[in-house]
This record gives structure tokens, C-alpha cells and sequence, in this order.
């Protein structure tokens, strides 16, 4: 997949009319799996902000979030950028976006909490469901969410990392993943105790995300374009 990346990255046109770089911008990367690690400072969104900002030339601020926070800050327009953004109806209103993959989600479940498909989960009220505070997912895992929510049987968390734990732990039966977290599911502890089911939905467009307080609509198609 990094191969694959930096290929694309390298056969991809450049263009001369080069957005405004007469302030620095900011864009925040958060933490998770392949995309991000905070740990080594390495990931698929790293090296997508680095060439982003090597084509600019514009001076580019980088910091670390959670995502919830990123949301909040595009819309207000004090954050200009972040990656790996999923878009929505109400996300549409006060962001852009420049896509540059796509992912299914999948359900990551204990193996003793009794669910082998996704009806089950509905049918069982001890099932708790972990998300990171400020992810949308697919159309089903959002559905799955959303009636979890409702029921108060879903637990928040800031990263992948505690909910690991929970899951672990039984404080939570399920957690939604996708194909970058699969390193870690990789690991002997979870991947025991654990088993992966479907939500049968298409894959999701992920891109740089643009704040469209903070960035006008020329400079808009402008970084879409690099």
C-alpha cells in the first residue's frame, strides 16, 4: 500500500498556479493506525502532508488532535486543514474535500459476546459498542451507531487504543474498525479474543479535508488540485 502511495503520489501532475501562500496555514493530524502514529511520527496522512506541503511551497503548521476537536475547529475556520476526513450532508455544509482513498468499515466483535452477524447486535441488550468521539462511519455502522446511541449502549473514547482496552477488558463487546487498524488486531491478545463482521456497505471516500470559512473558493481548487 505505501508503495502504491508514494507511486501515485509521484505520477501526479503539477500544477503552476500554486495557492496563495501569502499566510501559514494550519492542519492537524489525528491519531490512528496506519494513517497517523504519534508514536514514531509516521503514517499514510504524514507523508500525504508533507508532499502537500512540499508542492504549496506555503508554510504549513502541523499539530495533533482528536478528531472531534478537527470538526470544530474547520467549521469555525481556525483550523484550515486535516486529512482522512469522511464527508456528510451537514460536514458538506463548512468543509470541502479532495479525495485520495476509499475504505469498507467492519464490526470488531468479542468472540463470547454471541454475535456472528450484525442482526444480532440489536438483539442483545448487554451489547455496548465503542466509537472515537467525532467519527462517522458507513451507511450501516452509522445506522448501527445511531440506534446504539439512542439506547444509550455506546461508549465514547478519544483514540483506538482505549477502546482496544475496553473491548479486552469486556467494558465493551464491539468497537467499528477499518483496514488501517488492522495492524494492532494483528496483535495475539486481540486478535483472540476477537472476530471481524461486515457491514456490507461500499467503500467511503477519505480526503484532505478544507475548512470553507478559512479558505476561499478559488483557493479551495487550488489545493484540490495539488
Amino acid at each position: 500500500m505505501a508503495t502504491l502511495f508514494t507511486a501515485l503520489l509521484a505520477c501526479s501532475p503539477s500544477h503552476a498556479a500554486g495557492p496563495d501562500c501569502s499566510r501559514p496555514y494550519t492542519l492537524a493530524l489525528h491519531d490512528h493506525g496506519l494513517l497517523y502514529s504519534a508514536a514514531t511520527d509516521t503514517g499514510i496522512d504524514k507523508d500525504f502532508a508533507d508532499e502537500l506541503i512540499r508542492r504549496s511551497g506555503c508554510k504549513v503548521n502541523v499539530s495533533l488532535m482528536s478528531r472531534a476537536r478537527i470538526w470544530q475547529l474547520i467549521e469555525s475556520g481556525a483550523l484550515d486543514f486535516s486529512l482522512s476526513g469522511i464527508t456528510n450532508p451537514e460536514r458538506d455544509k463548512f468543509a470541502a474535500f479532495a479525495w485520495y482513498f476509499s475504505n469498507k468499515y467492519y464490526l470488531l466483535v468479542r468472540k463470547d459476546a454471541g454475535i456472528t452477524q450484525l442482526a444480532d447486535v440489536a438483539r442483545n441488550d448487554r451489547f455496548q459498542l465503542g466509537v472515537i468521539r467525532g467519527f462517522r462511519y458507513s451507511s450501516n455502522a452509522n445506522r448501527m451507531v445511531d440506534q446504539l446511541t439512542a439506547a444509550n449502549r455506546v461508549t465514547l473514547a478519544g483514540g483506538l487504543e482505549p477502546l482496544y482496552e475496553a473491548l479486552l477488558q469486556n467494558r465493551i463487546q464491539g468497537m467499528i474498525m477499518e483496514p488501517f487498524d488492522y495492524p494492532v488486531v494483528e496483535e495475539k491478545r486481540i486478535r483472540e479474543a476477537t472476530t471481524i463482521i461486515s457491514f456490507e456497505d461500499p467503500s467511503v471516500p477519505h480526503g484532505l479535508i478544507m475548512s470553507r470559512k478559512a479558505l476561499a473558493p478559488a483557493e479551495l481548487e487550488k489545493w484540490r488540485a495539488l
